[in-house]
Formats: C-alpha cells, sequence, structure tokens
C-alpha cells in the first residue's frame, strides 16, 4: 500500500499517467480489434447480419453503462480513499460497486429475456435485421450478470492504478472471443448463433480472471463478505451519484444509437450496417486518446484525494496535449483511406456510399474531442458530481439527440451523417468555461 501511495504521489506524472494509459489503451484496442473482426465475421453472412450486430452493439451499451456507474462510481471514491490512506473505506466501495453491478446485470437480464421481439424492435431492427439481432441478443441477455460486472471490476482496478490487472482480464476474454467467432462460425458454420455463444463464453472467462485478481489479494482492495456487511445504503447512493456520469453517457450512447438506426432504417439496411461500421471504426481511432484519458482518471483522482493539486493540473494539461496529438494521427489516416477501411467490413457500394461520407466528417469532429472528453474525467474522477453530470450529458444527450431528429428531417441521410460530428464541435464552446471554473476553485498550492 505503501509503495502504491509512493508512486501515485510522487512519479513524474506524464510518465506515470502514460504507465497508467498503456495498459487501458491495449485492452480497449484488443477490444476493439474483436469488434472489428466480428463484425468482419458476421458480415460474411450478409447485410442484414452486419446491421443485426450494429443494433444489439446499443442494447450491450446498456449493460455497459451500469457495469460503468458502479465501476466508476465506486472506483472514483476508491481512488481518492486510497489517496486520503483509508483502504477500509474502499474496499468497502469496491465490494458494494461489485455486487450492485452483478445484480443489475441480472435484472436487465430477467427484464429482457421473455421480450426479445420488442426489445429488438426498440433497438431499431428491420424486418430483415430482426431474426438475425434476436438470435444474437440471446445470448448476451445470458452473460449481462457477468458482463455488468466485468465492466465494474475493471474500472475499480484502474481507478486503482492497476490498470494493468484489469487488461490482462479484458485481453483474456477479447482473444477468446475472436477464436471462439472463427471456431463456432468458420469451422462449426453456426453462423450468428456462433457469434453470440462466443461473446457470452468470452464475457464469463473475463469475469473469472478478473474477479480472480481481487480474491487472491492482488489488489489494494479486497471484495468480501465483511465489506460487504459494513455497507450501508448511503454507500450505494453515494456510488450511484459519483458514477451517474457514465451512467447518463452510457444510456445516451445507447439512445443515439438505437436512434441512429431507426433513422437510417428508412434507407435501407445499407444504411445502417454502414453506419454502424463508421461508429466502430471511429471508436477504434479514437480509443488510444481515450486510454490516455483513463490513465489520467487515477492519477488526477488518487492526488485530488492526497490534496497534491499541482500534479492535478500538470495531469490535465499532459492528458489533453498527448491525446490531441493521437487524435490528429487517427484524423489524417481516417481522410487519407476511407473507402479502403469501409470496404474491410462490407465491400458493398451502398454501404460504402453511406459509410465514407460519414467516416470523413467523423474524422474531422473528432479533433474538437481531446477537451471536452478530458474535462468530462476530471469532474468525475474528482467527485464533482453536477459538472459531470452536465459535461457527460452535453454532448450525446443536449446537442446529438435534437441534432439527429431535425437534421434527418431537413436534410435526409445526410442529415443522418452529419449530426454527430456537428454535436462534437458544438460541445467544446461549452465545456470551456467548466475548465477554468474547476482550476479557478481549486487551490494552487499542495496541502
Amino acid at each position: 500500500m505503501d509503495a502504491q501511495y509512493e508512486r501515485m504521489t510522487k512519479a513524474p506524472v506524464p510518465r506515470l499517467v502514460l504507465a497508467l494509459a498503456i495498459p487501458a489503451i491495449v485492452s480497449m484496442m484488443i477490444s476493439n480489434v474483436y469488434n472489428l473482426v466480428d463484425t468482419a465475421f458476421v458480415g460474411t453472412l450478409g447485410t442484414s447480419a452486419s446491421g443485426a450486430v450494429g443494433v444489439v452493439f446499443g442494447f450491450m451499451a446498456i449493460i455497459q453503462a451500469f457495469g460503468f456507474m458502479f465501476g466508476q462510481g465506486a472506483g472514483s471514491i476508491v481512488s481518492r480513499s486510497l489517496g486520503q490512506q483509508d483502504r477500509q473505506r474502499a474496499s468497502i466501495h469496491a465490494t458494494l460497486g461489485f455486487v450492485a453491478a452483478f445484480a443489475s446485470g441480472l435484472i436487465i437480464s430477467a427484464l429482457c429475456f421473455f421480450q426479445v421481439d420488442r426489445v429488438v424492435r426498440l433497438l431499431g431492427s428491420t424486418e430483415t435485421i430482426a431474426p438475425y439481432a434476436k438470435v444474437y441478443i440471446s445470448y448476451i441477455l445470458v452473460a449481462a450478470p457477468f458482463m455488468c460486472s466485468s465492466f465494474c471490476l475493471n474500472n475499480i482496478l484502474r481507478y486503482e492504478g492497476k490498470a494493468a490487472l484489469g487488461t490482462m482480464g479484458m485481453a483474456v476474454g477479447a482473444l477468446l472471443n475472436m477464436l471462439g467467432d472463427f471456431v463456432f462460425m468458420s469451422l462449426l458454420g453456426m453462423g450468428i448463433s456462433g457469434a453470440g455463444l462466443s461473446t457470452a463464453l468470452s464475457e464469463f472467462m473475463s469475469w473469472c480472471v478478473l474477479l480472480g485478481m481481487f480474491l487472491r489479494g492482488r489488489t489494494s482492495t479486497h471484495l468480501g463478505v465483511g465489506a460487504l456487511k459494513q455497507a450501508r445504503v448511503n454507500l450505494l447512493a453515494d456510488i450511484v451519484a459519483t458514477g451517474f456520469p457514465s451512467l447518463l453517457r452510457q444510456v445516451l450512447n445507447s439512445i443515439t444509437t438505437v436512434l441512429l438506426n431507426s433513422c437510417c432504417a428508412v434507407y435501407g439496411d445499407a444504411a445502417v450496417a454502414g453506419m454502424s461500421i463508421v461508429s466502430r471504426v471511429f471508436f477504434f481511432a479514437f480509443s488510444i486518446a481515450l486510454g490516455i484519458g483513463q490513465g489520467f482518471q487515477p492519477v488526477a483522482g488518487f492526488n485530488f484525494g492526497a490534496k497534491k493539486y499541482r500534479r492535478v493540473r500538470t495531469a490535465f494539461t499532459f492528458t489533453v496535449i498527448a491525446s490531441q496529438a493521437v487524435i490528429v494521427v487517427g484524423t489524417l489516416v481516417l481522410l487519407a483511406f476511407p473507402e479502403s477501411i469501409i470496404a474491410r467490413f462490407r465491400d458493398d457500394p451502398a454501404v460504402l456510399e453511406v459509410g465514407v461520407r460519414a467516416l470523413r466528417l467523423q474524422a474531422v469532429a473528432m479533433l474538437a474531442l481531446s477537451l471536452t472528453v478530458a474535462t468530462e474525467m476530471l469532474y468525475q474522477c474528482t467527485g464533482h458530481r453536477g459538472g459531470a453530470t452536465f459535461l457527460s450529458g452535453l454532448r450525446n444527450g443536449l446537442l446529438f439527440i435534437p441534432l439527429l431528429l431535425v437534421l434527418s428531417n431537413v436534410r435526409g441521410l445526410s442529415g443522418i451523417q452529419e449530426a454527430q460530428p456537428l454535436s462534437y464541435v458544438l460541445s467544446l464552446p461549452v465545456t470551456l468555461p467548466f475548465i477554468v471554473r474547476f482550476f479557478r476553485n481549486m487551490p494552487n498550492e499542495d496541502e
């Protein structure tokens, strides 16, 4: 514990942020490679199957939303508690977050299992996409408790400053998922069922690995019945309030995915598949910058709790600069090869027509994201709930949803392609006052 405290509060900030960012980046890259490989495997079944993956991706985002709420809510408190050298408080919140996340996954599964037809319709399935989506989502529902609590455990590890342990668990799941796709789909010919079975099994194995990290004592916090007995309703409320910005962000991501699919469905399966592919490619391109931000969160939270305010400032500045540099490179790559990138997943002229323009627009708009995302993370990891909640709902809620609804009616498919990039750009000027306010109110000197 002392060694970890010394590392988090005294190691050079840029080196520490990068050291914690690398495992997060590796984890996301592996996960995103899996998503892209899965998209490519399913793409061999046809355009409707490709659309089904995009539709169910919106539902998986809901599961992820609750995992992130409990994981980042508990993790933020864990990070600040460890900065104050209160290990017992950190363990109580970690245990409570894990149990709540698992229970949430069970509830989601129970509520949706016998309403699969209605669920896939609500997610934006067309008549031809729905049969594939129903099969795929059935496996996701079985895995929901493990998936939800895995996201929670991974976030707690990250906030402890032990992101490498979380990466191991997520990497095992992603690699098994890719292997499962090959075995179940290519060798056994199970089609979309093979993709769903592969995902469910890999999520369970990832959960086992992550939980084992805590049970074997490789973490600063400990999960156990003793810690759970000390938990109180107000502690759960504290976790939920702190993690609510993550829930809001993820739920809005899911809602916007559903709305996007519904708007695209008017223009056929090719439009749904094209925009789904763009979403995955975009997230892959942005994941390195996001990983740097995830390395920043435990550093900022830990040092804010330890009242090392200079290190918080240094970490924020470094994160914005480093992530912006990465985004510039990603933008240039996406602008140079949009046709080739989209064709890797579905070489359909109709899909290419939709996807290429959307990818170019999102690549340019990505340049506005480093400052806005870093500010969201800063507010949440330091426990500033109100600002974190507003910023989390800004881009995909207050801006994107109205823009999508208006532009899809005014400009048709072109408006659908333009709505999300425009929301990224408009969020930047709104975020700037929050940065000024935070650093003006935070003490200039360490205590």
